[in-house]
C-alpha cells in the first residue's frame, strides 16, 4: 500500500499540533515529557518543530496524558483551520 502524501492542510495542522505540544510543555525538558509518553526525545523534537506533521494516533495520546492536556483539546487544534471544522 503506498501511504498518500501529507496536503498542505495536513501539514498546517501538524505544525499547530507541535507548537501546542512545545507550549504546553513549557518548565520541563523534553527529554522528561518523551520518558514520561514513551517516545524517543528525537521523535518529540520532531513532532514540536513541524517535521513530522502526522504522529501516530497512539503517539498523541500519550503525549496527551504526559503533558496533562485533554486529547479533545489536541483534536481542537489539530481541525482548528481544517475543511472539516468550517463544514460543521
Amino acid at each position: 500500500m503506498v501511504r498518500q502524501p501529507l496536503t498542505a492542510e495536513q501539514i498546517a495542522a501538524g505544525r499547530r499540533l507541535g507548537a501546542a505540544l512545545r507550549v504546553a510543555r513549557a518548565g520541563r525538558s523534553l527529554v522528561e515529557v518523551a520518558a514520561a509518553a514513551g517516545i524517543s526525545p528525537e521523535t518529540l523534537r520532531k513532532i514540536e518543530g513541524g517535521r513530522l506533521p502526522a504522529p501516530a494516533f497512539g503517539t498523541v495520546v500519550c503525549l496527551s496524558e504526559a503533558l496533562d492536556i485533554p486529547l479533545s483539546e489536541l483534536a481542537e487544534v489539530w481541525l482548528a483551520d481544517t475543511h472539516i471544522r468550517q463544514a460543521s
